[in-house]
């Protein structure tokens, strides 16, 4: 598989450690991984947005391990916070678990499913 970050000059550039485009080139397989929430195997949500938001992100890895995949393979994430006061928190702690990596990246307020959770990761992987 070959990812191609794509920024055209006729457009802004991205602010946030995102590429506006990802071009996937000869990929024999794609994963949908459906949102992710901030719940734990044993059931338990964590109350503060910092370890909710890496508990999202290791529900997504845990995702992507299974199908024999990592973050290397993410081309599309999603998130959803339920606040933008998260904003700048989702940023800082992305930067942290993507590292360099750049994917294409939305970020949307909205309501969530369960008012204890901040936040739902989805995305889209390739191998």
């Amino acid at each position: 598989m070959h990812k191609r970050e794509i920024n055209s000059p006729d457009a802004p550039m991205p602010a946030g450690g995102y590429a506006q485009a990802i071009e996937v080139t000869n990929n024999s397989r794609t994963l949908y991984i459906s949102g992710q929430i901030p719940v734990a195997k044993d059931g338990l949500v964590p109350d503060d947005f910092d370890s909710q938001c890496w508990l999202a992100w290791r529900n997504v890895e845990a995702q992507l391990h299974a199908a024999g995949m990592n973050l290397d393979n993410l081309v599309k994430v999603t998130v959803f916070l339920s606040s933008r006061a998260f904003a700048l928190d989702n940023r800082r702690i992305r930067a942290e678990v993507l590292g360099d990596r750049k994917i294409a990246m939305s970020v949307i307020i909205a309501g969530i499913f369960d008012d204890a959770w901040l936040l739902e990761i989805e995305g889209v992987a390739t191998a």
